[in-house]
């Protein structure tokens, strides 16, 4: 049976309705292995989870991507997602700050650097990983429209941006139309984008929400109950939410989740996955995992029908949960809004 999908967006394609995360196939998690997330790729794509996501940030992630496109030949199965201006570490003080960059120069350069890492002749999605403050978004969206034109990338998508922002950006005449997702974290624990009028100004503007960390990196399991349980050079180690103070009032939400996911023989994991497939049609979860085991538990979540009233309990569960700490440090914390275009001077 194929593997389902639904379409990205109001005019967008149809992709695999649960994606594939690889931040961890390069940075964050700990130590990678190349040739297990080779392997984790190839059973991805054979399983039809073909949605994947990377970015110019996640360390060696797309020269690992590219690496299985050259070695396989299946670059046309994939609908391929990187993200560009989240850190330019060629500016040392900036990237200290972590400030994004998203000036034109830039920007141009770091397509060309993707497509060579990926080893592709095209992007199929190409996100602002964060919003520069400093560059209106009508200039980024404009300055992809040359790469969009000669086929480079076919999609437009925005991250970690406002409501404000990503309509400006639907906004820009000509481009407007090809931004067409809008990446935000959304799990059981990240509900921010419903509550702010996200999610619903999205809806209404035809772009769909790539849910990234949609088991809040791992929360979702229950499998890991202190800091301790990661190793050296987990980012999670130093986010709010998994400090220790902070598990025990979060693990009473995944018990929650657990005792629903025993009644379809599943994990709390897929029932979160299958509740954000359920209860939301213009939503796309990306879990990342570079092992088989935990990519096969994730994809089998979109195969999970959900009754109507389990959506429903999980939903008020999720809703009156009391969430404990922050999803990320107040340093690291995106901002989604740049200046009016009128106050743009050039680079």
């Amino acid at each position: 049976m194929p593997y389902p999908t639904r379409q990205l967006g109001k005019n967008g394609p149809f992709v695999s309705s649960i994606g594939l995360g690889t931040m961890g196939v390069g940075i964050f998690y700990g130590k990678s292995d190349e040739e297990a997330s080779l392997k984790t790729l190839t059973y991805a794509a054979d399983r039809g989870v073909t949605f994947w996501d990377t970015s110019d940030f996640y360390g060696t992630s797309e020269a690992t991507l590219g690496k299985w496109f050259a070695k396989t030949g299946r670059r046309s199965e994939i609908f391929l997602a990187t993200k560009f201006g989240a850190l330019d570490y060629s500016d040392p003080e900036r990237s200290a700050k972590h400030l994004p960059n998203s000036m034109p120069s830039y920007i141009e350069r770091q397509v060309e650097a993707s497509l060579k890492a990926l080893q592709t002749g095209y992007i199929d999605l190409y996100y602002q990983h964060r919003v520069d403050p400093r560059v209106p978004i009508e200039v980024v969206v404009q300055t992809l429209k040359p790469f969009v034109e000669s086929g480079k990338i076919r999609w437009i998508g925005l991250s970690e941006c406002s409501k404000e922002t990503l309509l400006r950006a639907k906004s820009v005449p000509g481009i407007g139309e090809k931004v067409i997702a809008a990446q935000m974290e959304f799990s059981p624990f990240e509900l921010s984008i419903e509550k702010n009028g996200f999610a619903k100004a999205a809806e209404d503007a035809g772009v769909a929400i790539v849910a990234y960390s949609p088991l809040s990196r791992g929360l979702v399991s229950g499998k890991y109950t202190s800091p301790n349980d990661f190793e050296e050079g987990d980012i999670r180690k130093m986010l709010p939410r998994f400090q220790p103070d902070n598990f025990p009032k979060n693990l009473e939400v995944v018990a929650k989740l657990k005792a629903i996911a025993e009644k379809y023989n599943a994990t709390s994991g897929q029932i979160a996955l299958a509740w954000i497939i359920a209860a939301h049609p213009n939503y796309f979860p990306i879990p990342g995992t570079r092992n088989i085991e935990r990519l096969e538990e994730n994809s089998k979540a979109a195969e999970i029908k959900l009754s109507t009233e389990d959506v429903k309990d999980i939903s008020a569960i999720v809703e009156n949960a009391d969430v404990a700490g922050a999803r990320y440090p107040a340093f690291a914390m995106p901002q989604g809004d740049c200046i009016p275009l009128g106050q743009w001077k050039g680079e």
